[in-house]
């Protein structure tokens, strides 16, 4: 059974999304891996979201219940209250309600800026995280593969890849109101990541011209060769030259004494979190500082197409039918495999040079591939049992009588 449990900017405040982001998300995830009833495990930590996915052993008395509970164990190894805070305020999807969740986050139509385009790649990277932990079961691996892809599937449908959104392109919108010219601004990025080489794109086609790069880890020489933009070797000197300071790294950077005393006027961007910017920061004279928090206040809601919630919700029937039809489709599939090995057994005692061989596999392969085709049309039209009557009347093939419906399988 599918199980998710996820904390974002929906049900939980901004303050235990930036404590939360801080623990060492990855040994979470091998804690949760640990457990007995835990099939697999993929971790996903955002700046504005922390979602634990896990496939859990089936059938499990209320699977639910222990599974929120093992999140907020393996959390609380770290930050104890912070867990306790997060079980308050998590919300849970099981089985096909965790898959649609998935979808939807994936395609960002449960982001802060709905639409906006990291959420795709913070997903696909936290799926390989788990991959190379050897967290990820077979069936997290195939969930998180057909994500990807019906995300694709949602922006290549023109709505949500044209709309141009991000977090990195609402802070400068509310910022626009504020800098009159940017063509005369002197903006400093601080931070290398991918929401910096985002945020320059966004600067240029505002206009701005002057764009400085600071980083803590060295990284601003390179950074600034490859975006034709100037590093700075030092953040208080730098600052102090800004008129814009835009933070988006993944550490505590800005504090008060990197800003100074002055009489000119700074606008401060923080899109980290953990926070890049000390909070003090902006009861300094002359400082405005714009955070996740406030951006929350002003995150467009547009009214989506249609279009991209059928798609999702499309995506999700087909999976939930390539589930159903796997046990019938596998159990075929044992079966030519087993006629082939006695075929193939018979045929290497005459000498076959191999070009037999090949020929056999790849007629089995055809042979299976039909039916397998089948079969998922069948599950997503509840006809399934129509299939392993089939099969069972043909080839003699049986299938668990548990998972011979849709519902069944789909839990399973």
């Amino acid at each position: 059974m599918l199980f998710c449990l996820t904390a974002n900017h929906t049900n939980a405040d901004f303050a235990l999304l930036d404590r939360v982001s801080q623990i060492p998300a990855l040994e979470a995830t091998r804690r949760l891996a640990e457990l007995d009833f835990v099939r697999g495990v993929v971790v996903l930590s955002t700046c504005n979201r922390f979602e634990a996915y896990l496939d859990l052993d089936d059938p499990l008395p209320a699977a639910g219940a222990m599974a929120t509970e093992a999140v907020v164990a393996a959390l609380a190894v770290d930050a104890p209250e912070d867990a306790e805070l997060l079980r308050a305020s998590a919300a849970t999807h099981t089985g096909d309600d965790a898959v649609h969740h998935l979808f939807a986050v994936t395609s960002g139509l449960e982001s802060m800026v709905v639409g906006e385009e990291e959420i795709a790649g913070q997903v696909q990277r936290a799926a390989q995280q788990a991959r190379r932990a050897g967290t990820a079961s077979a069936a997290l691996d195939r969930l998180f593969q057909q994500a990807a892809r019906t995300s694709r599937t949602v922006r290549s449908a023109g709505d949500l890849s044209r709309a141009d959104r991000s977090l990195a392109r609402l802070a400068l919108d509310l910022a626009s109101s504020r800098i009159t010219d940017w063509s005369r601004a002197r903006v400093l990025l601080v931070g290398t990541g991918r929401y910096a080489a985002t945020t320059i794109a966004s600067l240029r086609a505002r206009g701005a011209d002057d764009i400085r790069v600071y980083s803590a880890t060295g990284r601003a020489g390179l950074f600034a060769t490859k975006y034709g933009v100037r590093a700075e070797a030092e953040l208080a000197p730098a600052i102090a030259q800004a008129d814009v300071v835009i933070t988006c790294t993944a550490r505590y950077t800005v504090a008060p004494e990197h800003v100074g005393a002055g009489d000119r006027r700074l606008l401060v961007i923080d899109l980290g979190l953990p926070r890049n910017v000390d909070p003090a920061v902006g009861a300094l004279p002359g400082v405005e500082l714009l955070d996740l928090e406030l951006l929350a206040l002003h995150a467009p809601l547009p009214e989506l197409a249609d279009s991209a919630h059928a798609l999702v919700g499309g995506a999700v029937a087909e999976f939930a039918a390539d589930a159903a039809a796997a046990p019938s489709i596998v159990a075929l599939r044992q079966h030519i495999e087993q006629l082939l090995e006695d075929e193939l057994a018979r045929v290497r005692r005459t000498g076959d040079d191999g070009r037999i061989e090949a020929a056999l596999r790849h007629f089995a392969g055809v042979l299976v591939h039909g039916p397998s085709e089948r079969a998922r049309r069948l599950a997503a039209d509840g006809r399934l049992d129509a299939f392993a009557d089939g099969i069972e009347a043909v080839y003699g093939v049986e299938v668990a009588p548990r998972l011979r419906s849709a519902d069944d399988a789909a839990t399973a």
